[in-house]
């Protein structure tokens, strides 16, 4: 794969803070120092979970969003590789493969000043990243592990869903904790339409969205969701603001609608509150309930991928990104791997 930059040995020990009396976790992840052929060598290795970022913003800003997202990778590296490695997860059962990056294509759409000219050489733009991504997940699935996958933007679940469909040649369920639909039309594709997508083409089967914001949905698409029968939401606002249903019951009520067979697991970082995201949010769920959320859902087996996207940190941030997204990676785990 071209645009696959593995992660060496030398740049994980330049990152590793190594403090005497302690094991940080990137001292016992695995590597793969090269690749030949990416099934046989991901296959080989006795890991449980493929860890890989996706270095791009592409999607967002085709859907009109603040750009940015591609710089989250980095940050949860470092955050993750500095981790301690103890009695409560197992490091030596993770490959973290490394990122797809894109960054010949940002340089040149910022060579393209003209919005109207932007839009559509982004959108074709998707359409390659989608391949890379689809493929990507396709083979991590197929080889026997599960792949966790740090964005870029939410474009990247259609080749998350994709992907995981393909490999086990059946449609996949996914839960998406998001204050967004992202099933917009199907206009050319953007970070705002992944599962209509998905669900169009028939990859998607049943598709939960957790914690849908009403003030930013519009009645065009809640008109739509309505009419589908295998698309179920509920709101922040029912949950937190109105105390309609509780966090905990909906928990339940979305995993007896999509875990029953194999499903995805999406995590907006929009979602939740004060996060630095491509759409941050004053009012939103809060940390500890994102990392309820995956672990709830990650102690189902038929967990299938944890893609978690739409971080875009900064300095002067309320929210350190990568320590956030770092424990959301090692909740999964935890919850899946016991």
């Amino acid at each position: 794969m071209k645009n696959l930059v593995l992660l060496t040995k030398q740049t994980r020990n330049a990152l590793i803070n190594l403090r005497k009396g302690e094991t940080k976790f990137g001292e016992n992840i695995k590597l793969l120092p090269s690749l030949n052929n990416i099934y046989e060598d991901i296959q080989a290795l006795d890991v449980d979970y493929v860890v890989f970022g996706i270095k791009e913003d592409i999607g967002v800003r085709a859907n009109y969003g603040k750009k940015g997202c591609r710089k989250a990778w980095d940050v949860v590296l470092s955050s993750l590789l500095n981790t301690q490695s103890n009695g409560f997860i197992n490091a030596k059962r993770i490959l973290i493969l490394g990122h797809l990056d894109y960054q010949d294509y940002i340089n040149e759409i910022e060579e393209l000043n003209n919005k109207k000219k932007q839009i559509p050489r982004l959108r074709k733009i998707v359409d390659e990243i989608d391949k890379d991504v689809c493929y990507l997940v396709s083979t991590i699935v197929k080889a026997g592990k599960v792949p966790i996958i740090i964005g870029g933007g939410h474009n990247n679940a259609y080749g998350n869903i994709k992907g995981s469909a393909l490999a086990s040649n059946s449609k996949i369920n996914v839960v998406n904790l998001d204050a967004h639909t992202d099933f917009r039309s199907e206009e050319g594709r953007h970070s705002g339409n992944g599962f209509s997508y998905a669900y169009a083409e028939g990859f998607l089967k049943r598709y939960f969205i957790f914690g849908l914001h009403e003030n930013y949905t519009s009645n065009t698409i809640l008109k739509t969701l309505n009419k589908i029968k295998d698309v179920k939401y509920n709101t922040f606002e029912a949950i937190e603001i109105q105390k309609k249903i509780s966090f905990e019951s909906e928990l339940i009520n979305a995993s007896n609608f999509i875990a029953n067979t194999p499903f995805g697991i999406e995590v907006d970082c929009d979602a939740i509150e004060n996060m630095p995201s491509s759409a941050m949010t004053p009012s939103g769920f809060s940390m500890n309930q994102a990392r309820q959320f995956v672990h709830h859902f990650g102690s189902n087996k038929l967990a299938t991928y944890l893609h978690i996207c739409e971080a875009v940190p900064f300095k002067k941030s309320p929210v350190n990104v990568g320590k956030a997204i770092s424990y959301l990676i090692t909740d999964f785990i935890k919850a899946h791997g016991h």
